[in-house]
């Protein structure tokens, strides 16, 4: 039976509010339920943006933008889309941050998907209580390791429901398709556990074959009731991280976002940052702060990618340093996790400091969630070394970076070439004005999940990554170099996505991982697929 009435209003994918014409209002049964004026969806956009500037802080603003994809959910999107420069740190890094440090004592509508350690040998049925029929794409987490915050436990669900509004507004996948989920296995933050007002399961965090047994339950059962869907893994501790990777990657369609997102993003950077500083890319040296999930993505990747540049293996691993909190990655450091063993260096331990004086490298990468770790000693002798030395201060939220923007030119007079994981205000220097890059995997993923969606694809290789680099770094202007930034306007994701889509499609029809039927013309077939918000 259609809805009628106050039925249509109520449902987020019908209303359009004020916007609704006189015949639909007669044949919907929405007189007197509307004011008298009919405003065009443009029109309530930037009666949308005003409130939104309205509101002093971030935490507001996502709260306000929250509720209206509650029950505007069209009108959502157009807004995100039209002002995605704007709004992409709210809604997503940093804000999404302090949403989930918070997001138990800011509760509002039931968002989500939520698993725990009681629904273990029931995880399929529970998932037939979700109401949409054909899956697309989840994004799952269990809250260990949001960002560079830690374990927030059920609080990190903020991750889930904010990446996926980026798979709609950024990919166009639309929103029926995506399910966000939150495997809350537990906590060890004793204050979440303390907190009255907390509402994830209040234990101890689940672990070892507990915890691998009720992934695999809820990786087996997404295979049966949506066979056509993306699993991201999202913010895992390291250790899972991998170990989740590893043994699915092959299995099912999936892939991890802080592992093979950060480094497609990153190897994308790299690759432009040649059109800088003029060094060839496999004439780089890259030395990493922090031997996370992310760093180590970001460096497999590279190693992929320097062969394929002819360099042998041993020649690409001796382009790739380590540094974490105990100095160098050598062959003598204890403790060293198995992800990593293949770049620990046959050579004497050192400090930061005196292992960016001997090793000398050109690129300096900051995944370690150690706020200021980049000081000015590290910047002045990045700069001592190179003439335009590259500076990615990946860590997020903006509050974990390792420096700023404003530190990174400072210190090295101008010559630094920077880039960040979340977004930094442009900055003077005498008569030039710099635009710092952000690293966002924003600029990855909703490309990569159309593409795999368009082709059904059977898993995702890590050529898959390398492929949706190349494609990035193609959507680089001069214009962009020449204002010291490595990624394109983030004003368009859309165009950037499709095209990365069409490219990811493309090889996946090359190695054979797709299951449709290649369609004679790939970018309409895509394009047509894109959900489009307006009304």
């Amino acid at each position: 039976m259609e809805k009628r009435g106050v039925e249509v209003l109520k449902d987020k994918r019908l209303s359009k509010s004020t916007a609704f014409t006189l015949d639909e209002k007669e044949n919907l049964g929405l007189r007197g339920l509307l004011p008298y004026t009919i405003s065009s969806q443009e029109i309530q956009k930037i009666r949308v943006i005003e409130n939104i500037r309205r509101k002093e802080s971030n935490i507001e603003k996502y709260i306000f933008l929250s509720a209206l994809q509650d029950r505007n959910e069209r009108l959502f999107y157009r807004t995100v889309i039209d002002y995605i420069p704007e709004l992409l740190p709210i809604i997503y890094t940093p804000t999404v941050g302090e949403v989930c440090q918070q997001f138990s004592h800011i509760y509002r509508i039931d968002k989500g998907f939520y698993i725990t350690p009681e629904d273990k040998g029931d995880i399929r049925n529970l998932l037939d209580n979700w109401p949409e029929k054909d899956v697309r794409v989840i994004v799952v987490t269990d809250g260990s390791r949001i960002l560079g915050l830690g374990d927030l436990g059920c609080n990190g669900m903020g991750i889930p429901i904010g990446k996926l509004s980026l798979y709609t507004a950024g990919g166009g996948i639309s929103p029926e398709y995506c399910l966000p989920v939150m495997l809350d296995m537990g906590t060890d933050n004793e204050k979440l556990l303390e907190d009255f007002m907390y509402l994830g399961y209040p234990h101890k965090r689940l672990q070892g074959k507990e915890y691998d047994e009720i992934v695999e339950e809820f990786v087996m059962s997404v295979q049966e009731k949506f066979p056509k869907a993306l699993i991201q893994f999202e913010d895992f501790v390291t250790p899972n991280a991998y170990k989740i990777l590893e043994k699915y990657q092959n299995r099912v369609l999936c892939f991890n976002d802080d592992i093979q997102g950060t480094a497609a993003v990153a190897l994308s950077g790299i690759y432009t940052s040649s059109g800088i500083t003029g060094e060839a890319f496999r004439d780089q040296k890259v030395m990493f702060l922090g031997a996370g999930s992310a760093a180590t993505g970001i460096a497999d990747l590279l190693l992929k990618a320097f062969i394929n540049e002819g360099c042998t293996e041993q020649e690409a691993l001796g382009r790739l340093w380590f540094v974490d909190i105990h100095g160098l990655l050598v062959k003598d450091s204890k403790g060293v996790m198995a992800h990593n063993e293949k770049y620990a260096q046959p050579v004497p331990s050192l400090n930061f400091i005196d292992a960016i004086k001997e090793i000398k490298p050109t690129i300096l990468i900051g995944a370690s969630g150690a706020k200021g770790a980049f000081t000015k000693e590290v910047i002045e002798l990045m700069a001592m070394q190179n003439v335009r030395p590259v500076i990615f201060a990946l860590s997020n939220p903006t509050s974990k970076a390792e420096c700023t923007a404003e530190e990174a030119y400072h210190w090295s007079d101008g010559r630094a070439v920077f880039a960040s994981g979340s977004p930094f205000m442009p900055v003077t220097l005498g008569d030039k004005t710099f635009n710092p890059g952000q690293g966002n995997n924003v600029y990855i993923f909703p490309g990569v999940g159309l593409g795999a969606m368009a082709v059904e694809a059977k898993s995702l290789p890590d050529t898959v990554f390398l492929v949706a680099a190349l494609e990035l770094a193609r959507q680089i202007h001069q214009s962009d170099l020449e204002s010291g930034t490595l990624y394109p306007k983030m004003t368009n994701l859309r165009t950037i996505s499709f095209e990365i889509a069409v490219a990811v499609a493309n090889h996946l029809y090359e190695i054979g991982m797709a299951r449709k039927e290649q369609p004679k013309n790939i970018r309409t077939y895509i394009k047509n697929l894109m959900y489009d918000p307006t009304y």
